[in-house]
């Protein structure tokens, strides 16, 4: 494939894949959006759908890697050559930050009611414009719209529960999902990793909130710090590093493992 087309795939489906998976969070966090408080099951399923989609759309065009740790794992079996590796993962950041902002867009009037809310300021310990940035809050209360971040700090565990759940992720698909050429996702490993992923959301999210996916958290997170949403509070920089480290652990430790048992 061409460097147009894996730019292309994976902008384009990982914007699509932040679109829905983003999508289906505002849509439970919201205060003024007709699915507000649908719960863990609805973001699960959706995160798995949105994954689906995105997937096959890219699929016959870049190989839907749609997550830098997917494409390291590809790169270490060996199906995706290193020197297509960066550009992978440039388009899958771009994609990420584009869907994040198409998420702002369409739920543009549900944010503004529920940050300008005073049952939500009540909530809020400090908000941010209005302290010292040393007293803000580590994440603003819709930061979880855009990226993850754990119920209990604390670092060893939040990096482990990331790296197993990605883990996971990427043997599946190493073992159940690729394509013919080995470089991407097949039709038939679209829907297994749509359903791996509603998995690890139902089984695995608890902890942290599932990143399993750099692009995915590390994009979106980036556009939440430069959006200008009132009393959006901080974009927790602090904990940004585990879920686009993490990850990259899980991915390249289930492509060791799959280059020594299964390939």
């Amino acid at each position: 494939m061409s460097h147009f087309d894996i730019f292309i795939g994976e902008t384009v489906g990982t914007a699509l894949l932040i679109l829905l998976g983003g999508g289906v969070v505002a849509g439970v966090v919201l205060k003024r959006s007709k699915s507000h408080g649908a719960g863990w099951v609805a973001i699960s399923f959706g995160w798995g759908f949105a994954v689906l989609t995105g997937a096959y759309l890219a699929a016959g065009v870049s190989g839907a890697h749609l997550n830098p740790a997917v494409t390291l794992g590809l790169a270490i079996s060996g199906g995706t050559e290193w020197s297509d590796v960066p550009l992978y993962m440039a388009s899958e950041l771009l994609g990420a930050a584009i869907g994040a902002f198409l998420v702002w867009v369409t739920y543009m009037g549900q944010f503004k009611a529920h940050l300008t809310d005073p049952e939500i300021l009540a909530a809020q310990p400090a908000v941010e414009g209005m302290v010292d940035q040393k007293t803000a809050p580590k994440a603003g209360p819709v930061l979880g719209i855009f990226s993850t971040g754990p119920e209990i700090r604390h670092t060893v565990q939040n990096v482990l529960t990331e790296i197993i759940a990605t883990f996971a992720l990427v043997i599946a698909i190493l073992t159940q999902g690729l394509n013919d050429e080995g470089n991407g996702l097949g039709v038939l490993g679209v829907l297994i990793t749509s359903l791996v992923v509603v998995g690890i959301g139902l089984s695995l999210g608890g902890p942290t909130g599932y990143a399993i996916n750099p692009a995915r958290d590390l994009g979106p997170r980036i556009v939440h710090a430069l959006l200008p949403l009132p009393n959006k509070g901080g974009s927790d920089w602090t904990y940004a590093w585990i879920p686009v480290v993490a990850p990259l652990i899980g991915g390249a430790a289930a492509a060791g493992l799959y280059n020594v048992a299964f390939k």
